[in-house]
């Protein structure tokens, strides 16, 4: 994570505390930033992929936006991932304790950084997880 941002201190601290879920099921993996998930590796083993990125296109740069905004966000996230040939798994992020409403969003499997940098950027916004081989995600700041 990069030390210098233009991203509020509060903003990071909320994004590390978020829990980023992929699926909607009781069987969903949550992911922490810095904790391994082992389960997320096996993931990666079953889809012979060694990273993957969870990104959303709610609310840019933090800011509440319309439901209607983020529902066209959210779709067009979904035909990019597509047009990448990526599989994609629905999910959401969501910091339990505040207000702040869940976001949805989509884990890309086999997503490398770069790219996967480029398309948070392309939907403003503030972060991605990223997760390499080793499983462990990373808040990855954009701004």
């Amino acid at each position: 994570m990069s030390e210098t941002t233009q991203i509020h201190p509060d903003k990071v601290r909320a994004y590390l505390a978020t829990y980023y879920r992929l699926g909607h099921t009781p069987q969903d993996i949550v992911l922490t930033i810095g904790k391994r998930s082992g389960r997320l590796a096996a993931l990666f083993a079953g889809n012979g992929v060694h990273c993957g990125a969870f990104l959303t296109a709610y609310n840019p740069q933090g800011t509440i936006q319309s439901d209607a905004a983020n529902a066209q966000g959210h779709a067009e996230l979904a035909s990019k991932l597509q047009e990448l040939g990526l599989q994609a798994i629905e999910g959401s992020g969501s910091e339990e304790g505040t207000d702040w409403p869940s976001e949805k969003s989509y884990f890309a499997l086999g997503l490398t950084l770069e790219p996967a940098k480029a398309i948070g950027i392309h939907f403003d916004q503030d972060a991605i997880v990223w997760i390499g081989a080793d499983a462990v995600p990373q808040l990855i700041l954009l701004r």
